[in-house]
């Protein structure tokens, strides 16, 4: 039982990740594309969608050498994060 949970689970957040990834892929396009203003709208727009936005960039830091000028990247990012989320916790409306 526990290791169908496990792949309930696993299954899941392949699901998601290939939600992100079309997120991504509508906002940002290439790796090439991702700046300081894609990555602020990709987060938005997996807020809307109720994707957790730790979940997202978790995934976008995974492929952080890809991306030209990560540490701005990543600084906007976590502004956003912080000024959208509380505690690591989606703010709740």
């Amino acid at each position: 039982m526990q290791d169908q949970n496990l792949f309930s689970k696993n299954g899941a957040n392949s699901s998601m990740q290939a939600y992100v990834e079309e997120i991504w892929q509508q906002t940002c396009g290439t790796w090439d594309n991702v700046n300081e203003s894609t990555v602020q709208e990709f987060l938005s727009q997996c807020d809307e969608k109720n994707i957790d936005s730790q979940f997202a960039m978790s995934w976008v830091e995974q492929n952080k050498e890809n991306i030209p000028d990560w540490q701005s990247v990543s600084r906007v990012s976590l502004d956003w994060m912080n000024q959208h989320t509380s505690t690591g916790s989606p703010l709740m409306d």
